[in-house]
C-alpha cells in the first residue's frame, strides 16, 4: 500500500488550518485597512514622500474637517439625496410588491426579474445613460416633458423649456435622485416580495370570509407583517444612502457639479485623498462618516423599536 506523501493533520489542528485562508485575507483586506486608516486620520501625510513622511497632528485633521464648509455641504447633500431617492423607494416598493404578488403567479418571476435588472447592471453603464436621458438639447426625458407641455390638461405643470438637469444647481440633486431610485426600486421590491410569500394564505383567507377588503388586508394584514422587513430595508438604506458615492461621481464628472450641488460626502472623501493629496484628512473624514451612519443607524433601530413596543 502507498504510502501518503502529505503529512496527517491532527483534527485537533484541522479547524483552524481550513480556516485560515479566510482569517489571512480578513486581516489582510478587513483589519490592517481598517487600523491603517484610523492611525493615518491622526497623521498628516503625502504618499508620494513615502511612510517616512508621515507626522503626527493629534486631533488636527478632525478639527479642520468639522470646520471645513465643504465637508457641511456634502454631508448636507448627503442628506438631501439619501431622503429624497430613500423614502420614496420604500413607499414605492411596498405596494409595488404586494401588487405582483397578488396579481402575478406563473409569470412573477419574470416581472420581478426585471424590476431587479438595474440593480444587478453596471452603475457605470446607467449613468452614462442616463447622462444622455438628461441631456438638454436632445435627451429624451426633455423630449417628454416638452411633448406632456403642449397637451392642455398637463400643458401648465410641464416647463415651457428643455430643463438643463446636470448643469443647474438646483437640478443636480433632483436628477441623481432619480437615477439612485430607479436603480435600487427593484432591490426593495424584491425585499418585500420575499417577505409577503413568509405571510401564511389562512390569515388573508379568514379576513377575506369576514368580508375585509383588498385596502383593509394590506393595511391591517401585510404592513403589520411587513415591519421586521421594513426595518432591514430602511437600514440598508440609511448605510447606502450616507456612503453615496457612484452615481453623483459619474454623473456630475467626478467634481459635484455646479456649486458642488451633487457633491456627497464619499466623494469628498475621494477627492480629498486623491486629487487634494490629503490622505490623513481623508481618513478623519471616513470615520467621521462612519461616526454619522452608526449613530444614524442606531437612531432608525430606536424608532422601529418604540413602534414595535408600543404596537
Amino acid at each position: 500500500m502507498k504510502r501518503s506523501l502529505l503529512p496527517r493533520l491532527s483534527p485537533k489542528w484541522a479547524p483552524y488550518v481550513f480556516l485560515s485562508p479566510f482569517v489571512l485575507l480578513f486581516v489582510v483586506f478587513g483589519i490592517f485597512p481598517l487600523t491603517f486608516s484610523f492611525l493615518l486620520a491622526f497623521q498628516s501625510w503625502e504618499p508620494t514622500a513615502g511612510l517616512s513622511a508621515m507626522k503626527f497632528v493629534g486631533l488636527e485633521n478632525f478639527i479642520f474637517t468639522l470646520q471645513d464648509e465643504w465637508f457641511w455641504k456634502s454631508l448636507k447633500n448627503t442628506f438631501w439625496l439619501a431622503t429624497a431617492a430613500g423614502v420614496p423607494q420604500h413607499l414605492v416598493a411596498i405596494p409595488l410588491a404586494f401588487f405582483i404578488h397578488s396579481s402575478f403567479k406563473r409569470s412573477r418571476n419574470a416581472v420581478v426579474g426585471i424590476y431587479f435588472l438595474p440593480y444587478i447592471t453596471s452603475t457605470v453603464a446607467i449613468a452614462m445613460m442616463f447622462s444622455t436621458l438628461f441631456s438638454t438639447d436632445y435627451g429624451m426625458i426633455n423630449q417628454g416633458l416638452q411633448a406632456l407641455h403642449h397637451v392642455p390638461v398637463l400643458g401648465w405643470l410641464m416647463p415651457a423649456q428643455p430643463i438643463d438637469w446636470l448643469n443647474q444647481a438646483d437640478n443636480v440633486k433632483p436628477a441623481i435622485s432619480l437615477v439612485v431610485f430607479w436603480r435600487y426600486l427593484g432591490f426593495n421590491t424584491v425585499l418585500y416580495l420575499a417577505a409577503l410569500q413568509t405571510i401564511p394564505g389562512d390569515i388573508y383567507e379568514a379576513a377575506t370570509m369576514d368580508g375585509a377588503g383588498r385596502w383593509q388586508k394590506f393595511w391591517f394584514i401585510t404592513l403589520p407583517s411587513l415591519k421586521p422587513m421594513i426595518y432591514f430595508g430602511v437600514t440598508l438604506s440609511v448605510i447606502g444612502g450616507l456612503q453615496l458615492f457612484e452615481e453623483p461621481f459619474i454623473l456630475t464628472g467626478g467634481r459635484g457639479g455646479t456649486d458642488q450641488a451633487g457633491m456627497t460626502t464619499a466623494m469628498y472623501m475621494y477627492r480629498t485623498a486623491f486629487e487634494f493629496n490629503d490622505f490623513g484628512t481623508a481618513s478623519a473624514l471616513s470615520w467621521l462618516l462612519f461616526v454619522f451612519v452608526a449613530l444614524l443607524t442606531w437612531l432608525t433601530n430606536r424608532v422601529f423599536r418604540s413602534r414595535h413596543d408600543a404596537a
